[in-house]
């Protein structure tokens, strides 16, 4: 079996030596054609794309995802709009992995086999489902697996050696390490020191899986932590999306500038 297109973007990382930068949008901000042209235009500089889908409880996501999530509700973005976006994506960028993130009940909602069969329709190469914890999704984790798709379990500063050992052997390309207990885009409450202690620790018992930091991730902290495998930017990004449409400057050209300095930190 070939490698997943997350493992690949991972390896040409490693020969770079450098972190992966990934990034992340909700599908529909501020339109699904805005969507759309972000994500062609910052997978320039991004190793991975997530893609949100909205949410009207994100639980997970502090103002500025959740910001976008509304403005994209607004606008009537649906789960079809989501793939239709992710599949738009694909066809132009074959070999850029795409991660879709979101909330158990849209799944549910969806019918999880229809749902996997329309990640595979539109090329979606990863999932990561924010409420859909360790060791409740061993059973749709796996269903993943049998359609090639890669599902990233989440860690956090509290998991337990233990809990950390079993999450570890049933992940698959990637793991996703939260920083800290907080919503998304809160301030770095702790040290990048202290983040890459306990990075170091899950590290040293996942060898051969990539592990990536997300939360807090700005062009302040990014460079501090480029020591990781691989770095997560959300909400800033939405943040600038937002601050575009406030001033009616191009919102594209403006994310595609942000990104463009994130990854120039960290090369």
């Amino acid at each position: 079996m070939s490698p997943s297109l997350i493992k690949e973007a991972f390896l040409k990382t490693k020969k770079e030596n450098r972190p992966a930068l990934i990034t992340f949008t909700v599908a529909g901000d501020n339109s699904k054609n805005k969507s759309l042209e972000i994500l062609k235009s910052i997978s320039q500089y991004a190793d991975i794309c997530e893609l949100g889908f909205p949410h009207n409880a994100p639980i997970g996501d502090g103002d500025q995802i959740q910001t976008s999530s509304h403005r994209a509700i607004k606008n009537g973005i649906k789960i079809s709009d989501v793939f239709s976006i992710a599949k738009k994506f694909k066809e132009i960028k074959k070999t850029k992995p795409i991660i879709l993130m979101g909330y158990y009940n849209i799944i549910y909602q969806y019918g999880e086999n229809n749902f996997l069969n329309d990640c595979n329709k539109s090329k979606v190469d990863g999932l990561i489902i924010v409420d859909l914890p360790f060791p409740e999704n061993i059973k749709f984790a796996n269903k993943c697996k049998k359609k090639k798709i890669n599902f990233i379990q989440l860690i956090s500063p509290l998991t337990s050696h233990l809990r950390l050992k079993h999450i570890i052997k049933h992940s698959h390309d990637m793991i996703y390490y939260i920083s800290m207990l907080s919503t998304t885009g809160g301030k770095l409450k702790i040290s990048s020191k202290k983040i890459l202690e306990r990075y170091s620790k899950i590290k040293n018992l996942s060898k051969l899986k990539k592990v990536v930091i997300g939360f807090g991730i700005t062009e302040k902290t990014i460079e501090s932590l480029k020591k990781a495998d691989g770095l997560v930017v959300g909400s800033a990004i939405c943040k600038e999306i937002t601050d575009s449409i406030k001033k009616r400057q191009n919102i594209v050209t403006n994310v595609m500038n942000v990104v463009k300095r994130l990854k120039n930190k960290i090369k």
